[in-house]
């Protein structure tokens, strides 16, 4: 069946070459996964930027960075058989794992959605301190009231965990810290409050009991959560048997919490479905995607520096109008329409348990 996705003529909308690199000596290699807000009448995608040095035939290199924030370029004799490079996003070198690009974020405007530019004054969003020494990834903003808070994953030798940071302006931040100990990730907070309580999604990860599950936790101030419960298991046999995560903020519809997520299969091929939660129980999962409401089939979703892969955390909504914005083949910056109706009829109410994973 083809998917539910209407995806933009111009597509890729971004590409590696329309950015300049951070720091000379590096290239821009890939961009990923931005997230999306309004502000002063703009459209603005804050755009995950993968760099590495320009690398030389017979050496593998890749920057990191310091505690104080200097950029250090590890490199390595491609044939040293303490060297493993099988996976082209991971380094490890003698146990030790690396990532083989250093990820920060940046500003871009558009006017109209599809075409976007950074501005002059614009400067990059890296990483800082010794949580976030191999960068920064993947953030998604949301807006409650004034405040813009982005969540985002903070990545360093310690683990991989969730950061918070707020503004009202776009100028002026707060950094207020992990919020999500290692190994976390996929965090998205919803743009109101429930009950009086704050609520976000996560991605806690535990491979050796348990797995890649989408959990739920509450708060009172954004920065203190707890009450954590699981929300969905990968499936076997299903698009999603390897790992599940939240993409954006969950959707407000009358009939719950629309989340478009991410799921992938055990061959690391992304696609994304739904889960419809409760309007005053977000824990409970009423409804979930059997098939994928968007997967891989352009040649720029499924070729790239790591391909069959589609992953967004970040969307405009207007009435029944998705817009989302999403990474393809973690190579490239695409846009595409979805109907908030149509995602709602292609998911069965009544499979709340396999909505919950069946815990099988």
């Amino acid at each position: 069946m083809k998917d539910l996705a209407q995806r933009f003529d111009e597509n890729p909308i971004l590409k590696p070459s329309d950015l300049r690199p951070s720091v000379e000596g590096l290239e821009v290699t890939c961009l990923l996964n931005p997230g999306v807000f309004r502000f002063q009448g703009k459209v603005w995608l804050l755009v995950r930027v993968a760099e590495r040095p320009v690398q030389i035939p017979g050496r593998t290199s890749f920057p990191i960075l310091s505690p104080d924030g200097r950029l250090e370029v590890l490199e390595f004799d491609s044939s040293d058989p303490r060297l493993d490079l099988s996976d082209p996003r991971v380094i490890s070198f003698d146990g030790q794992d690396y990532l083989t690009t250093l990820s920060h974020l940046r500003l871009l405007s558009s006017d109209d959605g599809i075409h976007f530019s950074e501005p002059a004054d614009s400067k990059p969003f890296m990483g800082s301190g010794e949580l976030e020494t191999y960068g920064i990834e993947d953030c998604r903003v949301t807006q409650i009231g004034e405040t813009y808070n982005l969540t985002y994953t903070q990545v360093s030798s310690n683990g991989v965990g969730v950061g918070l940071r707020t503004t009202t302006n776009w100028k002026n931040f707060d950094h207020v810290g992990m919020i999500f100990p290692p190994h976390n990730k996929d965090c998205a907070i919803f743009e109101e409050q429930i009950g009086g309580k704050y609520y976000a999604l996560h991605r806690p990860s535990s491979p050796e009991l348990g797995g890649n599950y989408i959990w739920l936790a509450e708060s009172p101030d954004l920065i203190h959560w707890g009450q954590h419960r699981c929300l969905a298991h990968s499936r076997d046999g299903y698009w999603d048997d390897a790992r599940v995560g939240a993409g954006a903020a969950p959707i407000r519809t009358a009939q719950g919490w629309l989340e478009i997520y991410h799921g992938a299969t055990k061959e690391n091929r992304y696609c994304l479905g739904a889960l419809l939660l409760d309007l005053d129980e977000p824990w409970r999962v009423l409804a979930r995607s059997e098939t994928p409401i968007m997967e891989p089939s352009t040649q720029y979703e499924l070729e790239g520096f790591f391909g069959q892969v589609i992953f967004t955390n970040g969307h405009l909504v207007d009435g029944d109008r998705i817009t989302m914005y999403y990474g393809a083949a973690d190579s490239v910056i695409c846009g595409a329409h979805l109907s908030i109706s149509s995602i709602l009829a292609s998911l069965d109410s009544n499979l709340t348990k396999k909505a919950q994973g069946a815990k099988a």
